[in-house]
């Protein structure tokens, strides 16, 4: 389990096997068989490397997910401890979908979900984009909003979305149980 709370960005350096330098990530902690969260999708841990880690990315995760298939900046965030403060709200790291940034006016950022996925959107509810918490401002149809304060465009990779960017979403872990035991 995680937050969705970035504890560092880091970046893909290698991608077969992926091999992830950790930037500012303390690793001192981590062990072989450990689950990082990169860029939303929880990995486990199979090696580790002088500033980072390498993982096994099954063909299940990358048909699912988008930005672990080539080098480039990742969120990164270790999995919770018993006893751990949860500051965002609870993650799995299994990526429901894929969505895209259709605008952005600064800090306000408008996203399309699967259409399969936009029931479990709801405004003041919680979504996770490429592994960060986010309070859902509005939700009509397949798009909702997000607004995105200076702290996480500095702490993520968030800052750098534009129209167009594919992102990772995992949707509220709540709602899916929610929805299972209605059905």
């Amino acid at each position: 389990m995680f937050t969705g709370i970035v504890q560092a960005v880091g970046k893909i350096v290698r991608v077969a096997p992926l091999e992830v330098d950790g930037g500012s990530l303390d690793i001192s902690d981590v062990a072989v068989g450990d689950s990082i969260c990169v860029q939303g999708a929880c990995l486990t841990v199979t090696t580790l490397i002088a500033r980072g880690f390498a993982a096994d990315v099954s063909q299940e995760t990358l048909r699912v997910t988008t930005g672990l298939d080539r080098p480039g900046p990742v969120n990164l965030e270790k999995a919770l401890a018993m006893g751990d403060k949860l500051d965002g709200h609870l993650v799995t790291g299994h990526v429901d979908g894929v969505g895209e940034v259709m605008r952005r006016d600064g800090g306000l950022v408008a996203f399309r979900v699967p259409s399969e996925l936009k029931k479990y959107v709801a405004r003041k509810g919680s979504v996770c984009i490429d592994g960060v918490s986010l309070t859902v401002n509005r939700a009509e149809g397949d798009l909702f909003e997000v607004n995105l304060i200076p702290h996480t465009l500095q702490a993520t990779t968030l800052g750098r979305l534009a129209p167009g960017a594919r992102v990772n979403v995992e949707i509220d872990l709540i709602a899916r149980y929610v929805e299972r035991m209605l059905a």
